[in-house]
């Protein structure tokens, strides 16, 4: 086994904040020298059928404890879900159906293997002790905390101080959290910055319930595609590890390139030094920040849809984007399609690239816009849906994309 040093050393890497630093290394010296692994936990949601990009900064520091020699336990909060986690929320958040919470978590379990080893990775759900809880049982949780110590969160404050409505039961979700904690007999939990709230009320309670309290190991956020909001999917910014290359080649090439370092820091292998690299070439000019972005996307699109993916995705965008009137970096726009073809003028419209309809077919009947570097003048044009680069005017290049 690695010494406890080295694998702190290991942990901290990418962290926010370790709390606390002092008691972490002392449970790993103490795994060491009885040879016992960690219990490490970490929970999600499965409030969207899809795990995307910004789950997998968790998961892969999960991966790391794994290599470690620590057991790690994958908790699918299948109840919890159902509360539906009010973090950064300013309203009542409508919660799932039994149902729908149900087929989130199977999606969730064909797809974490992505990135865990199956063979050392422990499901769990949580239900498995909160559907059985009495009401007795319920008030006594409840009665270890206290509504002073929610309103000291952050959401719930601003509500609260707005007149703005808190559900009881939005109360009871990080309690729920640090319940499990207790359940599972967690030395250590990761979670996200926001999650901070959350991952505190386990510690208390585990001193509550007579327990060594766990240590928290906080990751950084992943920012979506827009690079201001945190990567989700109900904000339509996020990267999907299920979805194809191509798509997954295409969004990260879509990203700034300030965004494009922050992905490299999070997402990606390669060492610290690596990126050090990256930086310096990029400020010499020796590497262009479009090739840095398509090494990335390339890495990405190999990890989740196999090896040879990312490189074949690359070349298919190549050879729509190499063409010599384009420019190096053209945004990309998901709208909805509606139906299976829908009108040039409506997507232009929607692109954001003329004010309106009417708008939009004037542009086309004086020869203003070309889809895919061919002139298109018919103002009743229509597009199967699909991705087309537009260029509207003399400078206004945009790609857009069926949002998904």
């Amino acid at each position: 086994m690695v010494s406890a040093q080295e694998q702190f050393e290991i942990i901290k890497r990418g962290a926010v904040e370790v709390i606390v630093q002092d008691d972490l290394l002392q449970k790993l010296e103490r795994a060491v020298k009885n040879n016992k692994p960690l219990r490490v936990k970490a929970g999600f949601d499965p409030t969207a059928p899809d795990i995307h990009l910004g789950h997998t900064v968790l998961l892969n520091k999960m991966r790391q404890f794994q290599e470690l020699g620590h057991e790690i336990m994958f908790l699918i909060g299948d109840f919890t879900g159902m509360i539906g986690d009010p973090t950064g929320k300013s309203e009542t958040r409508k919660h799932l159906t039994k149902e729908e919470v149900a087929e989130n978590a199977k999606s969730y379990q064909s797809q974490i293997f992505k990135i865990l080893d199956p063979e050392k990775t422990r499901i769990v759900f949580n239900s498995e002790w909160m559907s059985t809880m009495r009401a007795e049982e319920m008030i006594q949780l409840a009665a270890r905390h206290t509504v002073a110590r929610m309103l000291e969160r952050e959401d719930f404050k601003k509500r609260y101080q707005a007149e703005l409505p808190i559900s009881i039961h939005e109360f009871l979700y990080p309690l729920i959290q640090g319940y499990d904690s207790v359940m599972m007999k967690a030395d250590v939990e990761l979670g996200g910055t926001d999650q901070k709230f959350n991952l505190l009320v386990g510690r208390e309670l585990q001193k509550e319930y007579g327990q060594e309290p766990q240590c928290i190991v906080m990751m950084p956020l992943l920012e979506g595609l827009d690079g201001v909001n945190k990567m989700s999917k109900s904000l339509g910014n996020y990267i999907g590890i299920n979805e194809t290359a191509k798509d997954i080649f295409g969004k990260v090439m879509s990203v700034s390139d300030d965004l494009m370092y922050r992905y490299y820091e999070l997402v990606s292998a390669v060492s610290l030094e690596h990126l050090k690299r990256i930086r310096t070439d990029i400020a010499s000019g020796e590497l262009h920040p479009m090739e840095a972005k398509k090494r990335l996307a390339v890495e990405i699109a190999d990890r989740f849809c196999g090896s040879g993916e990312g490189v074949r995705a690359r070349e298919e965008f190549e050879q729509i984007f190499s063409r010599k009137n384009l420019p190096d970096d053209i945004p990309v726009v998901a709208i909805v399609w509606e139906g299976e073809r829908m009108k040039l003028a409506k997507i232009i419209a929607l692109a954001g690239t003329a004010k309106s309809n009417s708008d939009a077919r004037r542009l086309i009947q004086q020869g203003a816009v070309d889809v895919d570097e061919k002139p298109v003048k018919d103002i009743d044009a229509e597009l199967p849906a699909g991705e087309y680069v537009l260029k509207v005017g003399k400078k206004r290049f945009v790609k857009v994309a069926p949002k998904i």
